[in-house]
């Protein structure tokens, strides 16, 4: 894989995959904060801060959604990369349908702001970005991180109209924690872990292992409407964004293909829930994320076709709502695209 190495572009500078096949998630760079405090270097401040994200990749998926239903889209601004990944990394081309210029720099490439804020930086030029437009650098570029930081330290800056989710509440945090930790090996990286696998061993124990993880789920799920229980929180949203990509791309393109989700009887309907909570719609782009996926891994794909269906039913009734628990009662609008 491709990567900075002192500021450099180089190309298959990275091994995804280790000796016996096994694929491996690089460590993220960038990991500063904000915090709701005076004496925090970065604070939170409507205007002040920048995201970079593909709408094809579940990790920055992440951030958009808890941008949306958290009200932050006029205090947060928005760069979106074309889905299509070549040997020069994420990409800016406005003129592609859903993609955007890059707002901030005017920059070609996403890796140009890497450099922007460490000259000699060493490190994969990933989605998502929060930036930090006052001091010119980035803030981090940890989803996980991202996300609970647009959740729970912006409650100060004016949000959207009618905009109320809290995503990490108070009672469900330790719970939230787990249910994210839970799911990350198994279900998030897990479909990677099938995926860029290149040996039969690997490639087997991370497919048991994920339907095993999702089975359970699946089960979990036939009594509560959320995975924490019976309030939307991150977890929901760390699932959703691999929930919505399984039967699309994953299924098919990474080889995981025991069962679609759509077959579950309470992840199918729990997926279109999510789906339908105002503000979640408006973050999916279908055409990116199969666009991404089929032509962006060429050692999984080499044709590059990108595969026609299927063509999901995510607005049809679930029935969900029969459980205890709703979603928040009033959630921002969507419009993720600028």
């Amino acid at each position: 894989m491709n990567m900075l190495v002192d500021g450099e572009w180089q190309t298959d500078a990275y091994e995804s995959t280790d000796g016996d096949g096994s694929f491996e998630r690089g460590e993220t760079t960038f990991r500063d904060r904000i915090r709701d405090d005076p004496d925090a270097e970065f604070q939170p401040e409507a205007g002040r801060y920048h995201l970079y994200v593909s709408y094809a990749c579940p990790w920055a998926h992440r951030t958009l959604l808890v941008r949306a239903l958290t009200g932050l889209e006029d205090a947060i601004s928005v760069s979106v990369v074309d889905p299509y990944r070549g040997e020069d990394g994420w990409q800016f081309t406005p003129d592609k349908a859903g993609c955007t210029r890059d707002h901030v720099h005017g920059a070609d490439y996403l890796r140009e702001l890497y450099v922007r804020a460490d000259p000699d930086v060493t490190c994969r030029v990933t989605v998502p970005v929060l930036w930090d437009k006052r001091e010119g650098t980035i803030v981090n570029n940890e989803s996980k991180e991202i996300m609970r930081m647009l959740d729970t330290e912006f409650e100060g800056v004016p949000a959207g109209e009618d905009s109320s989710a809290d995503l990490y509440p108070d009672g469900y945090r330790e719970e939230v924690d787990r249910i994210i930790e839970e799911i990350y090996d198994p279900i998030n990286n897990g479909v990677y872990r099938a995926g860029f696998a290149t040996e039969q061993e690997p490639y087997d124990e991370a497919v048991d292992t994920l339907f095993d993880a999702l089975d359970h789920w699946n089960d979990v799920l036939a009594e509560q409407r959320y995975l924490a229980g019976d309030r939307l929180t991150e977890a929901d949203i760390a699932m959703f964004t691999t929930l919505v990509r399984f039967d699309t791309v994953y299924h098919t393109h990474f080889m995981c293909n025991v069962q679609y989700i759509r077959e579950y009887d309470n992840l199918w309907p729990y997926l279109r829930d999510l789906y339908q909570t105002p503000g979640v719609a408006g973050t999916v782009n279908l055409s990116h994320i199969k666009e991404h996926y089929y032509t962006t891994h060429p050692d999984v794909n080499p044709s590059r076709i990108v595969a026609r269906g299927p063509d999901l039913a995510f607005d049809a009734p679930h029935d969900r709502d029969e459980l205890p628990g709703s979603p928040p009662a009033a959630l921002a609008r969507s419009g993720a695209n600028e």
